[in-house]
């Protein structure tokens, strides 16, 4: 779990349970992700960042210039955010006031916001294969290749890993929300639960309140959603005309894929020794990078916490970029089958490249789809978030938290930074400041405000 350390500003995790007075054990992970690749290239991301870069330039020895020189430009952004108070780019005063204090770490940010991981990576880097392995580091980010992937998403994740590293939370990361709500709850809180929102109320072009599946409304200054943009204006909010904001925000972005999960319970003998906790797996062809079914995500948190499964026994999490339409139409019976199908061809592709004998060895097998993740996670689509329509100017057309309705804020994964652990919980904070600015908690200039907002708009009309 990304932003679970004790230091730096970018560990939001490990700072939002301590504003909620809670605190978890955490495990920590010597090595980010094992690459199993094309050609039998296989990377581990050790934590000890000379480690990865000493084994990725073993690979790549005519590359060792461009290596460092591309890694080193991911630490200058990293450094740069890990240098300032994170709060909302909305609001001037907290703006200016860290220019004061940072002005090159600010000018360096705004140097990159625009630009491209693959863009960067180009520039040093000219060995296909390492290219191609640049863009499964940031698939991982962001479930699109580097040309595609903001280089400031990129050097966030890509340095984090080294600097606070992947900690794991001890009893597994359900513990985060529980955390997380008895905090709330202690500070006097209150939390509902199974209460579906139906709409956002609007009163005289304001967002006022909130009315529930079952009836029930609330109302309060100010309303938060963080379901995606799609489903706040396209099912939240009952509005005759998109705003414009939105319209330029679906034209840059559309909804990522989904994921077919399966979870196996395991036993233990099927792991080689020493085996890693975190795996991405493309076998035989790059090309398979970005399409349904065509990479593996591999999580198996028992090798870190053995006690979340009985003894003698491990954990598997799979997953693989899957779209809705692939699982609409079918009959229940259909539906089924082809869980069990699409989820048995993944399995044997995972014990013929790394675990001889998995399919003899699993003891639970459950199978859940973009349409699970839609209804559980109540997500159109089941989207794991936005991803760029073509090449984006880095974060540029990204939107922020305030938007076209007065007192609505968006917050999450479509909204700026985007996708990701640390992505969100920085879209969490900049939030809660926006917010906090505009009920009067914090200082604000409304000239200012005014002007910064207008601005921050021109800019993703133009991205």
């Amino acid at each position: 779990m990304f932003g679970f350390s004790d230091k730096g500003n970018l560990n939001l995790i490990t700072r939002a349970l301590d504003a909620v007075s809670c605190k978890m054990e955490v495990i920590p992970d010597p090595t980010t992700v094992h690459f199993h690749l094309p050609n039998n290239l296989s990377v581990q991301v050790h934590k000890e960042y000379d480690m990865f870069i000493s084994e990725l330039v073993d690979h790549f020895p005519h590359e060792k210039e461009g290596i460092h020189q591309f890694y080193n430009e991911c630490w200058k952004v990293f450094n740069s955010l890990n240098s300032l108070e994170l709060k909302s780019l909305e609001e001037p005063i907290y703006l200016f006031g860290q220019f004061l204090k940072k002005p090159i770490e600010c000018l360096t940010l705004a140097y990159y916001f625009p630009q491209n991981a693959g863009d960067i990576a180009r520039k040093f880097i000219k060995d296909p294969q390492l290219l191609s392995f640049i863009d499964a580091e940031c698939f991982i980010v962001s479930t699109v290749n580097a040309l595609r992937t903001p280089m400031i998403n990129a050097s966030m994740v890509l340095c984090d890993r080294h600097f606070g590293g992947i900690n794991y939370p001890v009893g597994g990361i359900g513990g985060i929300a529980k955390s997380l709500a008895n905090g709330l709850v202690d500070k006097g809180s209150k939390i509902l639960y199974k209460a579906n929102v139906n709409n956002i109320v609007i009163e005289d072009g304001i967002a006022v309140g909130v009315r529930l599946t079952d009836g029930r409304e609330f109302f309060g200054k100010t309303v938060i959603s963080n379901a995606t943009r799609w489903d706040t204006f396209g099912k939240l909010l009952k509005v005759d005309d998109l705003p414009e904001e939105e319209k330029n925000f679906q034209k840059i972005y559309m909804k990522a894929p989904s994921f077919l999960s399966i979870h196996l319970g395991v036993k233990a003998e099927v792991l080689p020794p020493s085996t890693d906790c975190h795996h991405f797996i493309l076998e035989d062809d790059w090309l398979r990078l970005e399409i349904p079914y065509g990479s593996i995500f591999l999580s198996i948190p028992t090798v870190l916490d053995p006690s979340l499964a009985p003894e003698g026994h491990h954990i598997f999490h799979i997953f693989t970029t899957s779209y809705i339409e692939d699982w609409q139409g079918l009959a229940r019976k259909e539906y089924e089958q082809k869980k069990e199908h699409v989820a048995d061809k993944i399995i044997t592709r995972l014990e013929n490249k790394l675990f001889p004998g998995l399919k003899e060895s699993i003891v639970l097998k459950e199978v859940g789809t973009p349409k699970t993740h839609r209804r559980f996670l109540a997500r159109g689509s089941g989207t794991y978030g936005p991803i760029p329509r073509n090449i984006p100017k880095g974060l540029l057309g990204m939107p922020f938290n305030t938007t076209a309705i007065k007192a609505l804020y968006c917050v999450g994964d479509s909204c700026f930074p985007g996708q990701g652990v640390i992505a969100v919980a920085f879209s969490g904070v900049m939030c809660a400041h926006r917010v906090a600015a505009d009920l009067g908690l914090e200082k604000r200039a409304p000239l200012l405000d005014a002007a910064l907002l207008r601005l921050l708009r021109f800019l993703r009309t133009i991205a």
